[in-house]
């Protein structure tokens, strides 16, 4: 445009502006060039452009995708641990004399026999419910004989529980077949039909003067309170209050149910299909959202039961 009207302001200065005129020419062939070169750059140029914005783009993605992955590694991680704790404690108060004495055979008809086994009885629960004290992570303790029938429990306040019969559930079952005290069993979250509540069970067996290898008497049950705890730890990722608004933070098992959630929702009834493509941990695109996963890796002699940490996090 310049030339243009430098050519138009030559012409009419007729003889005098000849040599402005060759003058804008030059500017205009310039121009031309530029213009061209511009165009070439353009051309060539912009795919590389393109190509490194949606490289940025997926480095991002990677790196987000990457960090929620090791925050759901750290929810199961944190939840392994507990749960260790938990396999712990079953094993070693099955040894404790006073549950042991209130499982070892008396006989029931001598009368001396049978205040023996009701004292031992009410001294397992007295013993039971120090524990409980203690640790406030548990609904209930409950102690079964042979028979599958509770004999002490610690949470005395509860009524109804003294007589029960768990000879058909799977904690007992479990527990009663274990080949030594080395074992444990560790069912999955369920809704309990007497404590109201959802519970992870962890069970024993407990055996004859408390020796590892001696024979079942029967089980100890430990009533683990997993609505409370299990909320605690997928409500404690350190997530950013955007972030917090736009992601879920979830466990679910091995079957892909869900088993604690951060917003409190699907608990027990939602399922998930998870891609993981065998991979232990890792993360996709799923629509808007990135969904990243961590298979547990247990902890110490805790395998853990095939359950996930996941995160769903919206764009």
């Amino acid at each position: 445009m310049l030339a243009l009207n430098a050519l138009i302001e030559a012409s009419r200065a007729g003889e005098h502006g000849a040599g402005f005129a060759v003058v804008a020419r030059e500017v205009g062939l310039v121009a031309d060039q530029a213009r061209e070169l511009s165009e070439a750059l353009t051309n060539e140029l912009g795919p590389r452009i393109t190509e490194l914005t949606e490289l940025g783009h997926e480095l991002v993605a990677r790196v987000r995708g990457q960090r929620l992955a090791d925050l759901a590694l750290n929810v199961i991680d944190v939840l392994d641990r507990n749960l260790y704790e938990r396999s712990c404690d079953v094993r070693w108060w099955a040894t404790d004399s006073a549950l042991v004495d209130a499982l070892t055979p008396s006989e029931p008809t001598d009368p001396e026999g049978a205040a023996r086994v009701a004292r031992a009885r009410t001294v397992a629960g007295e013993r039971l419910a120090v524990i409980l004290r203690s640790y406030t992570v548990y609904l209930d303790l409950w102690l079964a004989d042979a028979s599958g029938t509770v004999v002490a429990h610690a949470a005395g306040g509860r009524s109804g529980v003294i007589g029960t019969d768990v000879s058909r559930e799977s904690w007992f079952q479990a527990a009663m077949q274990t080949s030594d005290g080395d074992q444990y069993t560790a069912q999955d979250v369920e809704r309990h039909r007497v404590l109201g509540s959802t519970v992870a069970t962890y069970a024993t067996a407990v055996r004859t003067d408390g020796e590892t290898h001696g024979t079942p008497l029967g089980a100890l049950g430990i009533f683990f309170d997993w609505d409370s705890q299990a909320q605690t730890v997928v409500d404690s990722v350190r997530l950013s209050s955007s972030e917090r608004e736009r992601t879920r933070v979830l466990v679910v098992d091995r079957q892909g149910r869900v088993l604690a959630a951060s917003d409190r929702s699907g608990v027990l009834s939602e399922a998930l299909t998870l891609q993981t493509h065998g991979r232990p941990s890792g993360h996709y695109a799923e629509g808007s959202r990135t969904v990243a996963f961590a298979l547990t890796p247990g902890y110490e002699t805790y395998a853990g039961l095939g359950w996930s940490g996941v995160i769903l996090q919206e764009a």
